[in-house]
C-alpha cells in the first residue's frame, strides 16, 4: 500500500517484493523495446494501397511525402475581379442592417467556396514601385475602337459587344470616390494615374500640415514612443501613408462600403490596410496592441448604444496610448454650420463623449482648432471606482477574455488591463527601435512564452531572413501583398485547414509578379508543389539555413496572366 504522498507503506514483505518487481519492469521494460523495434523494421515493409510508407533516409523512419492528383484551376469570371470573400456584397441581403452587421465578416460556407483563380483587371500591369507608389497607382487605358467596319452595320454592333471602346481600368478598377471626394483633395486623376496628394475631409491643406500640428500636440509620436496606430474609417489611407515616413506603423481600416475600394487604394499603393468594421463584434487585434489610435471625421457613432464603440477603442489601446479625434462635434462652436445640425446639438455630443471617455478612465491630453487628443490611464486607479450599478460602464469580470478577437461579440463593459503587465503602459516601453528586441512582457501569457524563447524566436528570424535572402531578389510590385510567409502551417493546422483552400487564398490576395515563401515539413512539400502548379505559379524548392531533410522551403512566384474572357488590344 501507499499513502497519499506516494511513498511506500510499512509492509511486512515489502523487501521480499522489491526484487521480483524490479526484475519485472525491467524484463517488460526490455519486451517492448524489443517488440517496437520489430515493429519499426517491419512496418516499412508493408504496402498500403492508399498511402505508401517507405523511409526517406537511411538513418530515420518517416512516410513518404503526401501525393495528390494534379489539377488545373479555371478561371473566375471577370466579375470576380475584386472579389472579397467574407465580405462580399453579393451576399450583405442575407444579414441584418442593425448597426451595418451586415458589413461584418461572414465567410462562405464550404459549398459556396470559389474554387477557381480570381483574374486581375483588364489592362493590370505592375503596380508603381515603393516610395512612388505612396502617393500613386495606375488608373485607366484607352481601349481603340476599331477601324472600317461602318459598312456592316450587324458587324459593327457585334463588335462594340465584344470590344467596347473608351477608357478601361488598370489595378483598381473604380471612380466612385474621385467622382465623389474631388473637392476634398483626396486623389486626382493625371493621364494614366490616379494621383494621392494627402487631402483628406479635415485636412484639406494636406495630410502633413495636419500630422505636424498632431505631432505637436503629441511630441511622443516624434521620439520613437509611438510605433503602431490604427486608423478607423481611413478613406485612401492618405494618414497611415504619411506617418510611415515618420517611423509609425499603421493599420488602415475601412468596411467595404460605397467608398469603393478605399482600402483597395491604400493596398496598391504600399500602405497596410484591412477591411474590418466597428460594428456588434471585436476588432481582430488582443488588448493592448496600439499605441494610438485615430479618427478623422470617420462617422462613427461614438456616443450611440452606450458608448460600445469607444469600449473597443479602449480595449485594444494599451494603457498610456492615444485616442485622436477630429470632425464631429470637435470644434463645434466654429464647424456646426457645415455639419447639417445645431450648435445646441453638437455642444450636446461633446458633452456626452466627454463624459463616456472620462467614464472609461480617458483624460484629455491636449486640443486644438480641429484636433482633440485624449490618453487612457497609464495605472490601474482610475478602474476601482467603476463599481456597478453605480458606474457606467462596469468593469468587465474576469470570465471576459480581454484577447479574444476573431467573432468575439461586444460587451459593454471596460476591459481593464492586467495588473501584472506594468511595463507595457506608453511611459515605461522602450523606445523604437530598441523595443523591437526587447522581451515584451505579456510574454507569459502566451503559451509556452518566456524571455528565453522570445530571444531564440528573435535570433532564429535574423537567421532565416538572411537566409531568405540568398533567393533572387524579390519583386517590389505589389495585387494586394508582394511577399506572403507561411512557417508550419499545414503540419500544424492540416486537420482543420483545407490545403487546396488555403492556396487558393494565398493566390487571391497575393499580387501577379509576387512572391510567396512556404516552409514546411518534406511531407507536405510535393502536394503544395502541384496545386502551386494548378494555380499557375512557378516553384523552386530551397534547403533550409540548416539543411535538413525534414523541412524544405518551397519559393513560388505568381505569374502575370489575363483572362481568356477578357478583350484582346
Amino acid at each position: 500500500m501507499k499513502h497519499k504522498d506516494g511513498k511506500p507503506g510499512s509492509h511486512p514483505d515489502k523487501n521480499s517484493r522489491a526484487f521480483p518487481m524490479a526484475m519485472m519492469f525491467v524484463v517488460l521494460c526490455g519486451l517492448s523495446f524489443y517488440l517496437g523495434g520489430i515493429f519499426c523494421s517491419e512496418r516499412n515493409k508493408i504496402e498500403v494501397k492508399d498511402v505508401a510508407k517507405v523511409v526517406s533516409s537511411p538513418k530515420e523512419s518517416s512516410v513518404a511525402p503526401l501525393q495528390i492528383k494534379s489539377t488545373a484551376f479555371p478561371e473566375c469570371s471577370s466579375d470576380y475581379q475584386d472579389y472579397t470573400p467574407c465580405t462580399d456584397p453579393r451576399r450583405w441581403k442575407k444579414y441584418g442592417n442593425h448597426r451595418l452587421t451586415f458589413m461584418e465578416r461572414h465567410c462562405p460556407p464550404v459549398f459556396e467556396r470559389k474554387e477557381c483563380l480570381v483574374p486581375p483587371p483588364e489592362g493590370y500591369k505592375p503596380p508603381i514601385t515603393w516610395p512612388k507608389s505612396r502617393d500613386q497607382c495606375w488608373y485607366r487605358f484607352e481601349i481603340q475602337c476599331l477601324s472600317g467596319i461602318s459598312r456592316n452595320a450587324r458587324l459593327k454592333m457585334l463588335v462594340s459587344l465584344i470590344l467596347p471602346c473608351g477608357p478601361g481600368f488598370r489595378n483598381v478598377p473604380y471612380d466612385w470616390i474621385n467622382k465623389q471626394k474631388s473637392n476634398q483633395n483626396w486623389l486626382r486623376k493625371e493621364g494614366e494615374k490616379f494621383l494621392f496628394p494627402g487631402g483628406g475631409t479635415m485636412f484639406p491643406r494636406g495630410v502633413a500640415a495636419y500630422v505636424d500640428l498632431m505631432q505637436d500636440l503629441i511630441p511622443e509620436m516624434k521620439d520613437g514612443t509611438i510605433r503602431t496606430a490604427i486608423d478607423t474609417g481611413c478613406g485612401v489611407a492618405s494618414w497611415g501613408g504619411d506617418l510611415l515616413d515618420r517611423g509609425i506603423l499603421t493599420v488602415s481600416l475601412a468596411p467595404r462600403d460605397n467608398h469603393e475600394a478605399q482600402v483597395q487604394f491604400a493596398l496598391e499603393r504600399g500602405i497596410p490596410a484591412i477591411l474590418g468594421i466597428i460594428s456588434t463584434q471585436r476588432l481582430p487585434f488582443p488588448s493592448n496592441a496600439f499605441d494610438m489610435a485615430h479618427c478623422s471625421r470617420c462617422l462613427i457613432p461614438w456616443t450611440e448604444f452606450g458608448g460600445i464603440y469607444l469600449l473597443e477603442v479602449h480595449r485594444i489601446l494599451r494603457p498610456g496610448g492615444f485616442w485622436v479625434l477630429s470632425g464631429p462635434p470637435v470644434n463645434y462652436e466654429n464647424r456646426w454650420r457645415g455639419w447639417n445640425t445645431t450648435v445646441e446639438e453638437q455642444k450636446s455630443d461633446y458633452e456626452k463623449l466627454q463624459e463616456l471617455l472620462t467614464s472609461m478612465c480617458f483624460k484629455l491630453y491636449d486640443k486644438k482648432d480641429d484636433i482633440a487628443v485624449w490618453q487612457k490611464a497609464s495605472d490601474n486607479s482610475c478602474y476601482s471606482k467603476l463599481t456597478y450599478p453605480d458606474a457606467y460602464p462596469p468593469k468587465c469580470d474576469d470570465s471576459l477574455e480581454p484577447d479574444s478577437a476573431w467573432y468575439t461579440p461586444f460587451r459593454p463593459c471596460v476591459v481593464v488591463p492586467s495588473p501584472r503587465i506594468k511595463k507595457s503602459v506608453m511611459e515605461s516601453i522602450p523606445k523604437w527601435p530598441q523595443r523591437l528586441h526587447v522581451t515584451p512582457e505579456r510574454i507569459l501569457d502566451v503559451h509556452g512564452g518566456s524571455a528565453s524563447a522570445f530571444k531564440h524566436d528573435d535570433s532564429k528570424w535574423k537567421i532565416r531572413a538572411k537566409h531568405y535572402k540568398k533567393c533572387e531578389a524579390f519583386s517590389t510590385y505589389p495585387r494586394t501583398y508582394d511577399l506572403l510567409h507561411l512557417d508550419g502551417l499545414f503540419t500544424a493546422e492540416s486537420h482543420r485547414c483545407d490545403m487546396k483552400y488555403v492556396l487558393l487564398e494565398m493566390d487571391r490576395i497575393l499580387r501577379p509578379a509576387g512572391y510567396a515563401i512556404i516552409r514546411e515539413s518534406s511531407y507536405f512539400m510535393d502536394a503544395i508543389s502541384t496545386i502551386a502548379g494548378g494555380m499557375r505559379w512557378s516553384c523552386r524548392g530551397e534547403d533550409t539555413e540548416y539543411g535538413v531533410e525534414k523541412e524544405r522551403i518551397l519559393i513560388c512566384q505568381k505569374k502575370l496572366w489575363h483572362s481568356s474572357n477578357q478583350s484582346s488590344r
